[in-house]
């Protein structure tokens, strides 16, 4: 676990501050996005960092390498295997396309110009693919995992290290669920949790999942995972890995 989360600090530090700071929507999408994606692939990344930096929940339909449970279902919709794809079930958008995802999503949800960093899209991905080095094959493969009758629900944030290798899990064994994004609005959400409480600091976030973890929970950490259909909440990237593994490996 150690050297998992060593490598998932380095690729957060390479993409600096990207998928962390929430600047939220100021149009909340009524029904919520839709995602085919693949977890370390380095297009999808840039759509789920905008979706953290905009506040806006997702459902993620996990599409790994040798996949069967929705590469097939995407193909049909969008005719062909390509990542991300997003459908917008308010709109009636769907389309491929990490660059124009991302902009879609500031002019229709954010109402405000695409951001200077987004229009060097191109430096966005490659800085992108330099952060999929260190994971190497992490999340890209299938592998064998049972389907939920009801989604997960994971609080998280892109560049998350420690939400990362669940998210990546989840996509391994193809278990679609609803990313909470749960970005940082607040000076002292910079602080590590055990120190919030030793500190006895309760951040009064802007972002209403954050709240929603707080009223809930006692406390906001990430990931914290909710499986509704064994009502269990869990926090602790390790408890939560071996919680899929015993719960819905195939």
């Amino acid at each position: 676990m150690a050297v998992n989360l060593a490598t998932s600090m380095m690729a957060t530090l390479l993409r600096a501050s990207n998928g962390i700071q929430s600047t939220p929507a100021a149009v909340k999408p009524k029904k919520t996005l839709q995602l085919y994606d693949i977890e370390n692939c380095p297009y999808c990344r840039l759509v789920r960092e905008v979706l953290t930096e905009l506040d806006l929940d997702v459902e993620i339909y996990p599409c790994p390498k040798a996949g069967t449970r929705f590469r097939p279902e995407l193909v049909a919709r969008g005719g062909k295997a390509q990542f991300p794809y997003l459908v917008d079930p308010n709109t009636g958008a769907e389309m491929y396309e990490s660059l124009d995802i991302v902009a879609y999503l500031f002019e229709t949800y954010g109402l405000r110009e695409l951001p200077l960093k987004w229009r060097a899209g191109r430096l966005q991905t490659v800085g992108s693919m330099l952060a999929s080095a260190p994971r190497a094959g992490r999340g890209m493969q299938a592998r064998p995992g049972r389907m939920p009758e009801y989604l997960l629900e994971l609080y998280s944030f892109e560049s998350s290290p420690y939400a990362r290798p669940v998210r990546e899990l989840l996509c391994e064994m193809e278990i679609p669920y609803i990313l909470r994004n749960c970005g940082r609005t607040r000076f002292e959400e910079w602080v590590l949790p055990p120190m919030r409480e030793r500190l006895k600091l309760q951040p009064d976030s802007d972002l209403e999942n954050r709240r929603l973890l707080q009223e809930s929970e006692g406390k906001v950490s990430i990931p914290y995972l909710y499986d509704p259909n064994t009502d269990r909440g869990l926090f602790e990237s390790a408890d939560i890995l071996d919680y899929l593994r015993e719960n819905y490996r195939a």
